[in-house]
């Protein structure tokens, strides 16, 4: 498996930007409704102009939603840095390490909470957050594939092997059914050791088995 390039000087400023304008706003969503919110305000708070902001997001939907390209981009490279002979299940579970802190620091979670309160709650930004969800589930998808064929001395022929799709997509499951555990109980156990138990159920096969 070749060596990813690394993300551009220019892209990794844009994406602190689209970081910063997505932390100024969700302050603000959250002190005054979403609704209540407008472009101006958000821009204003940034320290910047509306003309400004409209280079990083198209419009106040794509500002909620946006996080989630970002956290996509970021889990496609956390999974490009691990390493080349991991198991593809247990790279996977590597790389929703980055998940933890929105769930084991309280302040963290009240906001995330808060914001997918938002998104659940109105129509559009529910239907954008489902389409950016599949995004992030592709990314994945890809690179898991290509892990497997530089795996496998019979590697499928691209688009042809249920495995990639079928890894990606159980891995979330668990992550959600973690997720779904962990805030039903009383919360003593560490978010990380209910994750790996859930994780734990599957038992993902070698690509030679």
């Amino acid at each position: 498996m070749s060596t990813p390039a690394p993300t551009p000087i220019r892209e990794r400023t844009r994406r602190l930007a689209q970081l910063e304008l997505t932390n100024v706003a969700q302050d603000l969503f959250l002190e005054r409704g979403y609704e209540n919110t407008t472009v101006d305000q958000i821009a204003a708070a940034a320290g910047m102009s509306k003309r400004t902001f409209f280079r990083y997001f198209p419009s106040k939907d794509d500002l909620v939603i946006g996080k989630y390209d970002l956290f996509g981009d970021r889990m496609a490279e956390a999974l490009d840095e691990r390493p080349a002979d991991e198991p593809v299940w247990t790279s996977m579970r590597r790389v929703f390490d980055m998940t933890l802190g929105y769930v084991d620091d309280d302040h963290q979670r009240a906001r995330n909470d808060a914001m997918e309160s938002i998104v659940h709650s109105t129509p559009q930004l529910q239907a954008g957050y489902l389409e950016k969800m599949q995004r992030v589930q592709e990314l994945l998808i890809g690179r898991v594939a290509d892990r497997l064929t530089d795996a496998s001395e019979m590697p499928h022929e691209r688009g042809t092997d249920p495995r990639p799709a079928a890894i990606v997509g159980a891995a979330f499951a668990c992550m959600q059914a973690a997720r779904t555990t962990w805030f039903a109980s009383d919360q003593k156990r560490p978010f990380a050791e209910v994750l790996d138990e859930a994780m734990g159920i599957i038992d993902v096969r070698s690509p030679d088995a």
